[in-house]
């Protein structure tokens, strides 16, 4: 039989997780491919990138709608249990597969969707009134998994040691031209014992100017009275910049309150560090190019 999308997927994925056990995406692998007595060519299949089995990827795609709309919940690297909504689903006589559209009853999911609605993808086919250009659907797509990808990188952070979190922030920092090199940031930033670290790099190779880093991996909200106790941290350490990095979040409160001072103080959330992340490649590995090329004119001028 041809291989289901990921949408047919995700209703038996929900049905592995029924017995409330943690079970890992090879496991679902393996399940699935039974489910739907999937032949030997069909577990062959590649995508056209020739990087990942179409069937891998399908069923990662259901795993990542179904944690958005919270039936799911990742513990650790590749395995996951169900919720307690997800637990719901399962009792519904009234449910026997589950699509986009079922999910769209979820807020969480409708918050992950927003930006996406019209996205024309093997996630999402365009309507028959879709206007965008095939480089828009392109361009648009790669959102999609660029957020998927930056999800799942927020997830590790926070469930890495303090050590690792260390290094990590080391690397995005010499990563983004700050910090000298490795080495001297490695040196400037230390552990605080609270499941944070705290130091001071050099703004540009040379030194010329000092920023402070805070970075903590708090579950809850940072609110101003932090940021305050951040801030006066500064005058101590003799620092006019300073960048406080939390995997939560911060309060409007303490937003407000960078704003105010005279002191420069840059505030990086949960999202806005996978997002560099993502973006200077710490913690992520390149999987295939796409390049999209055009006619040049000039060339065939006489």
């Amino acid at each position: 039989m041809a291989i289901p999308d990921y949408q047919a997927f995700m209703y038996p994925l929900l049905q592995l997780l029924g017995d409330e056990k943690e079970h890992t995406l090879q496991e679902a692998y393996g399940y699935l491919a039974e489910h739907f007595k999937l032949t030997n060519e069909d577990k062959e299949e590649m995508l056209p990138s020739g990087k990942q089995l179409v069937y891998h990827n399908r069923i990662g795609w259901a795993r990542t709608y179904l944690k958005k709309a919270k039936l799911l919940h990742t513990v650790r690297r590749a395995t996951f249990v169900i919720t307690s909504r997800g637990r719901e689903v399962l009792k519904d006589p009234t449910v026997t597969n589950l699509t986009k559209v079922y999910l769209e009853r979820y807020k969480e999911f409708q918050e992950f969707n927003k930006t996406n609605t019209k996205v024309p993808s093997p996630l999402n086919p365009p309507s028959k009134d879709e206007k965008l250009t095939p480089q828009e659907q392109l361009d648009q797509s790669y959102k999609i998994i660029e957020q998927q990808i930056e999800d799942e990188i927020l997830d590790r952070v926070k469930s890495c040691s303090p050590e690792f979190f260390e290094r990590l922030v080391v690397e995005l920092i010499v990563s983004m031209g700050y910090g000298g090199s490795i080495q001297d940031a490695g040196k400037a930033i230390g552990r605080s014992g609270d499941e944070g670290i705290d130091g001071i790099i050099k703004e540009d190779v040379l030194g010329l100017d000092m920023i402070y880093i805070q970075a903590k991996r708090w579950e809850g909200v940072v609110g101003r009275p932090e940021i305050q106790k951040f801030a006066g941290s500064l005058e101590g350490q003799r620092a006019r910049k300073g960048v406080f990095i939390t995997t939560s979040d911060f309060t409007d409160g303490a937003k407000e309150y960078v704003n105010r001072i005279e002191k420069k103080i840059i505030l990086l959330n949960g999202p806005d560090l996978a997002n560099y992340m993502f973006k200077y490649d710490i913690g992520v590995t390149k999987v295939t190019n796409y390049v999209v090329k055009k006619v040049d004119l000039d060339y065939f001028e006489d």
